[in-house]
C-alpha cells in the first residue's frame, strides 16, 4: 500500500471509507518497545527501500522508533534476521551471507560482476 509519503510498503494499512480513519504500520504494531507511530514517520523509514532490495522470505525485520537529542527528533532504527538460519543480518539491503551462498543463480552473477571488474592487463 502507498504510504503517506509516497513510497510503496506492504507494512503500511490505511483505511477512510465510510467513516474510518485508520493509519497504522503493522511492524510497529508488533513492537512493544517502540514510541507510539505517526505517518510522518513514513518520510524517513528505510523499509520500503529495504524490501525493494531484498525479497528474501526468510527476512525478518523490526523496527523501532526511538527518541533522539532530547526527544526532539526521532529515528527508526531497523533490526533484521533470518529466520532460516536463525542469525541477525549485518546489512539488510544485501541479506543473509548464507542464504545468498545456497543460490546458484546468485553465485553466477557476482562471479560476473568480479570478470568485468577485473582490469584487462593488454
Amino acid at each position: 500500500m502507498r504510504t503517506s509519503a509516497g513510497t510503496e510498503c506492504k507494512h503500511y494499512y490505511e483505511d477512510f471509507h465510510r467513516d474510518h480513519n485508520t493509519q497504522e504500520c503493522r511492524l510497529i504494531k508488533q513492537n512493544i518497545e517502540s514510541l507510539a507511530w505517526y505517518p510522518s514517520d513514513c518520510l524517513k523509514c528505510p523499509i520500503p527501500n529495504i524490501l525493494n532490495a531484498n525479497a528474501s522470505s526468510y527476512l525478518e525485520l523490526k523496527l523501532t522508533i526511538k527518541s533522539k537529542f532530547l526527544g526532539m527528533k526521532r529515528q527508526a532504527v531497523v533490526t533484521a534476521s533470518c529466520i532460516k538460519h536463525k542469525k541477525p543480518i549485518d546489512d539488510v539491503f544485501v541479506g543473509c551471507s548464507q542464504c545468498n551462498q545456497e543460490r546458484p543463480s546468485l553465485n553466477l552473477f557476482w562471479s560476473a560482476l568480479e570478470q568485468s571488474e577485473e582490469p584487462d592487463n593488454d
